[in-house]
C-alpha cells in the first residue's frame, strides 16, 4: 500500500495526534477493523487502528494503555480514542515479532490460561466505563428478542441455513448463564491464539484490545477455555483442554470457581463456538466451529447443567 492509497484524512491526522505526518507505510490489515502500520517523518513505527465507533473504543484504549504503563505485554496506547466521522481511531506503538503458539493440547492450554489469569488480575484494578455492548461473538447477555443478538448484516441472510443443534446449543447455553446474575468484570474475550505473540515460553505480546467485555469472570474464562487454540478459522478447543484451561486458571488466580461458577465456565465456551458456527452456515463456510460443537456440545451442556 503506497502513502497515496491511505485515507484522506489519516495524515492530517497523525499531524495532529501525534506531531508529524507518515512517511511509509509498512502494512494495512482489515477484518472488524482496519489497522495501519506508519512508519512517520520523526522514524516511529505505529500502528492506526480504526473501527467503526460504537462507543467502546474510549474505554477499550483506556484500558489498555493503563495494563501497558504497568509492564503487561501490549503495546502502549499512543493517542486515546478520537471520533473521525463515524469511525473510532487510536495510534499505539508497533509491537512487532514474537511467534504463534499452536496447539490445542492441555499442556498447551495450561500456558493460555496463565497468560489469561494475569491479564485478569491487572485488570482488576482497572476502571473504566464498561465497554457495551459486549463484541457480537459473546454477546449472549443481549437483551433483543430470540436467541441471537441483532446483528443486521447476519440477521438479513437465510436463517434456515443454521442447524438446529446450533440454535438449541446457544439457547440452552444462554438461558444457563443468564440464569447465574453473576457480577460482571473487564476481561478480554477474543483471546485466541491468533491474537497473542511468544517468545519461547514467555508471553510478548497479547493483541485486540477492541475486544474487551463486561461479563462475570466465569464466563470470560469459560469463553477463553474453548477458543484459545483457533489460530485460523475460529473453533472449539477439545473438552480435556478447556478442562485444564480452567482448573491451570483457577490455580494461578488462587481462587476455585463456585459450582455455579464451573457451570457457567462450561456454558459461557460453547456461545462462541456456536456464533462461529451460525456464521459458517450462513456464510456457506467449512463447518469447522459447527463440526467441533456437533461433537462436544451434549457433554458440555451437561457440564454446564443446561
Amino acid at each position: 500500500m503506497a502513502l497515496d492509497d491511505l485515507p484522506d484524512w489519516l495524515p492530517g491526522w497523525c499531524l495532529d495526534q501525534l506531531g508529524t505526518e507518515p512517511a511509509d507505510v509498512l502494512f494495512q490489515l482489515r477484518q472488524t477493523s482496519a489497522v495501519f502500520g506508519l512508519r512517520l517523518a520523526d522514524g516511529r513505527d505505529v500502528a492506526v487502528k480504526t473501527r467503526a465507533d460504537d462507543g467502546r473504543a474510549a474505554s477499550c484504549v483506556a484500558a489498555q494503555a493503563r495494563l501497558a504503563e504497568r509492564g503487561f505485554p501490549c503495546a502502549r496506547p499512543l493517542t486515546p480514542a478520537v471520533g473521525v466521522g463515524a469511525l473510532a481511531v487510536h495510534a499505539e506503538e508497533f509491537r512487532p515479532g514474537g511467534e504463534v503458539l499452536h496447539g490445542d493440547s492441555p499442556d498447551v492450554a495450561v500456558r493460555y490460561a496463565e497468560v489469561f489469569a494475569r491479564l485478569m488480575a491487572e485488570l482488576t484494578g482497572v476502571t473504566v466505563a464498561p465497554p457495551l455492548p459486549n463484541p457480537r461473538w459473546v454477546r449472549w447477555d443481549h437483551a433483543d428478542g430470540g436467541v441471537w443478538p441483532a446483528i443486521a448484516f447476519l440477521d438479513e441472510r437465510d436463517q434456515s441455513a443454521v442447524p438446529a443443534y446450533v440454535v438449541d446449543t446457544a439457547d440452552r447455553a444462554r438461558r444457563r448463564m443468564l440464569a447465574a446474575g453473576l457480577p460482571c468484570v473487564l476481561g478480554h474475550a477474543d483471546f485466541e491464539a491468533q491474537n497473542l505473540r511468544w517468545h519461547g515460553r514467555e508471553i510478548w505480546a497479547v493483541h485486540d484490545w477492541d475486544s474487551l467485555a463486561w461479563q462475570p469472570e466465569a464466563a470470560l474464562a469459560g469463553a477463553a477455555s474453548g477458543a484459545f487454540a483457533s489460530a485460523g478459522p475460529p473453533t472449539l478447543a477439545p473438552i480435556e483442554s478447556s478442562e485444564a484451561f480452567l482448573a491451570a486458571y483457577q490455580d494461578a488466580r488462587g481462587r476455585a470457581f463456585t459450582a455455579e461458577e464451573q457451570e457457567v465456565a462450561w456454558a459461557a465456551g460453547l456461545w462462541p463456538a456456536a456464533h462461529n458456527a451460525r456464521w459458517e452456515a450462513l456464510h456457506g463456510d467449512a463447518p469447522v466451529s459447527g463440526d467441533a460443537l456437533r461433537a462436544q456440545a451434549a457433554e458440555r451442556l451437561r457440564r454446564a447443567n443446561a
